[in-house]
């Protein structure tokens, strides 16, 4: 008897919709998520990387220790930071946390 009941529910499931219909809900979790959250968030990188690319002579910068100086050479890797009169440091370029606008304001002044 419990066969033929397990038989009986088998066939008339049909499984194919409902089984797509479940899926949605995380298909459109997944697709705000990328929107709001992911997409957002690889452009602000690309944006990081780029900016770090472009560093040149002169151009204040931020390390990610939080250390800000200004940029006397740079190489493909690594870029010589001034921090004080006569005091540089070599940084590695992918570190550097931010470019400074030139003509900025500091924020002491």
């Amino acid at each position: 008897m419990s066969t033929q009941l397990l038989l009986t529910q088998a066939a008339g499931s049909g499984g194919g919709a409902a089984g797509l219909l479940m899926l949605v809900p995380y298909l459109l979790i997944f697709v705000v998520f990328w929107f709001f959250l992911i997409r957002p968030q690889q452009q602000r990188a690309k944006e990081h990387r780029a900016k770090v690319a472009a560093v040149k002579p002169r151009d204040q910068v931020v390390t990610g220790g939080g250390i800000v100086g200004k940029v006397t050479r740079v190489d493909d890797d690594f870029a010589d930071v001034e921090i004080a009169q006569g005091v540089k440091i070599k940084v590695v370029k992918s570190t550097l946390a931010d470019v400074l606008q030139p003509g900025g304001k500091p924020a002491n002044d």
